[in-house]
C-alpha cells in the first residue's frame, strides 16, 4: 500500500481517495444506480448545449487520475493503471436551458485494456419532473487521445434507444451523442482541453474536435456507422 502511495506521490497524481471528490458519485461494487443527481452544484445553467461542453471538458478532466499524459510517456503504463473515467449527463430543461449533471465513476475496474465509468439511465432533478427532461449529451473523459470504443457507441444507442435521437429545444432540435474529451498534455496535475470525439446516433456520424486559438474549435468526420 505504501509503495503504491509513494508511486502517486512521486508521479504527481495524487491518491485516490475512500470517498470521491465534491461532485462525484461513486456507486459502492456491485450497486448500480437509477438516476444521478442535478444539477452540478456550483456550475450552470447554461444558454446553449455548447457552453455547456466548454465548460463540462476542463472540469471532467481535471478530476483525479481522469488523464495519464502520452503514450509515450515513461510514466504513462502506471498512469493508465491508476487513471479514472468520469461521465455526465448534458441535460435540457422546461427553463430552457442546459445543466450538467453530477459526475459518476466506477469504483472497480475490472478490465485493465479499458476504462469505464456507470452512468446511471436518467438525472433526478426535484426541480422538475422527469419527463419534463431532455437528454442531449453522454460526457466522460479518455485518460489519453484515442478514438470511441465498441462500448461507447453501443452505450449511445442504448440511450438513445431511451431518450430519443433528439431534443426540441428553444434554438431548434439537438442531437443525443456520445463525447469524450481528452488532452494532449504531459502535465496531469494541469491539463489541457484539446479536444473530443463525438458520436452521434441518428447520423452514424464519429466526429474529432480539436481547439484551436481564440476559442476556436475544429472538426473533422473520421468515420460513418451504419
Amino acid at each position: 500500500m505504501w509503495r503504491s502511495l509513494l508511486c502517486c506521490m512521486a508521479l504527481g497524481l495524487g491518491c485516490s481517495a475512500s470517498r470521491p471528490p465534491p461532485g462525484v458519485v461513486q456507486p459502492a461494487p456491485g450497486e448500480r444506480l437509477a438516476s444521478i443527481p442535478g444539477p452540478l452544484p456550483g456550475h450552470g445553467p447554461y444558454k446553449s448545449f455548447s457552453d455547456a461542453l466548454i465548460a463540462a471538458c476542463p472540469l471532467i478532466l481535471k478530476q483525479p487520475q481522469a488523464t495519464a499524459g502520452r503514450p509515450a510517456d515513461q510514466e504513462f503504463p502506471l498512469r493508465w493503471r491508476l487513471s479514472q473515467e468520469y461521465c455526465a449527463w448534458v441535460y435540457y430543461t422546461p427553463d430552457h436551458q442546459f445543466e450538467l449533471g453530477m459526475l459518476a465513476t466506477s469504483a472497480v475496474q475490472d478490465d485493465s485494456r479499458k476504462k469505464s465509468c456507470a452512468l446511471p439511465p436518467v438525472v433526478a432533478d426535484p426541480r422538475h419532473a422527469p419527463e419534463s427532461l431532455g437528454y442531449v449529451f453522454i460526457l466522460h473523459n479518455h485518460p489519453f487521445e484515442n478514438e470511441l470504443s465498441d462500448f461507447d457507441i453501443r452505450f449511445a444507442v442504448a440511450r438513445a434507444d431511451v431518450h430519443g435521437l433528439s431534443v426540441s429545444t428553444r434554438a431548434g432540435p439537438v442531437p443525443l451523442s456520445i463525447i469524450a474529451f481528452f488532452s494532449r498534455g504531459h502535465d496531469v496535475m494541469q491539463p489541457t482541453c484539446d479536444g473530443f470525439f463525438q458520436y452521434v446516433p441518428s447520423t452514424g456520424q464519429i466526429i474529432r474536435w480539436t481547439a484551436r486559438e481564440q476559442g476556436r474549435w475544429q472538426s473533422k468526420q473520421i468515420a460513418t456507422l451504419t
